[in-house]
């Protein structure tokens, strides 16, 4: 099992502490997102690589990390090119950009790089292995349907958690379930991605990906407790910053 983190954004709306650092290398109750991550993902058992790819404003300052990092498993950064938000990827053209490095012959978790979560990941990891060649996808109950209004991906699930539909930032939500950015994709599910962005109107926002998948395969979702941020602005990221402090 390999794991991709996606850190090709350039985080505009932190400006500016990110003007010269990547957004996943900004500091959570004293340690970088992006060690929060990895921490997560070496609670994956198999896991045997992890692939940080992000542009090449950036491609420096992940080496330098990636050099010192305290991780178990390789840590190999992969830079895809691109230089601002006119030119870049998006999500899942990164993903694309990923799989031709790290290849489609084992299961891949893909991680948003701006997550931070506490909830054990190992329990997603279990859920989505039973699923067998199903795709899982990490949800949260953000209790509030219209907290979800226009800033998530929505989906509604029936038995097991099957996931039944999705909505890609609603302006009227029809449930309080959102995507983490969390995603278990077994190898049999890997070709739809060049599929997918090989289709004139692919979109870049991973839920849209994931609405376009419903249809190809059976995708689950697994409810994630506990505490968990999108760092999307300073004001996220001062809020995490003192509910993980507190746990440390």
């Amino acid at each position: 099992m390999k794991a991709l983190i996606l850190a090709a954004g350039y985080a505009t709306r932190l400006y500016p502490l990110t003007l010269d650092r990547p957004k996943c290398l900004l500091e959570v109750a004293g340690r970088p997102i992006l060690d929060w991550l990895c921490g997560k993902l070496e609670e994956a058992a198999g896991l045997d690589e992890i692939a940080v790819v992000t542009n090449a404003k950036f491609f420096g300052a992940l080496e330098a990390w990636a050099k010192g990092a305290r991780v178990r498993v390789p840590v190999r950064v992969l830079n895809d090119g691109t230089t601002s938000n006119a030119n870049r990827l998006g999500a899942i053209g990164d993903v694309g950009f990923a799989l031709e490095t790290v290849g489609t012959q084992t299961d891949l978790l893909v991680l948003a790089g701006d997550n931070i979560f506490d909830e054990s990941f190992g329990k997603f990891i279990s859920f989505a292995e039973k699923k067998k060649n199903a795709v899982s996808v990490g949800l949260h109950d953000i209790r509030d349907k219209n907290l979800a209004a226009g800033k998530y991906g929505v989906m509604e699930t029936g038995a097991e958690g099957r996931v039944t539909a999705l909505e890609e930032k609603p302006a009227h939500p029809k449930t309080s379930l959102i995507g983490m950015g969390i995603y278990y994709f077994p190898k049999n599910s890997l070709g739809f991605v060049r599929e997918y962005l090989n289709e004139k109107e692919s979109q870049d926002a991973p839920g849209h990906y994931i609405r376009w998948l419903l249809k190809r395969t059976e995708i689950f979702g697994f409810l994630f407790s506990g505490s968990w941020y999108d760092i999307g602005d300073i004001r996220s990221l001062e809020e995490a910053g003192r509910s993980f402090h507190q746990k440390i």
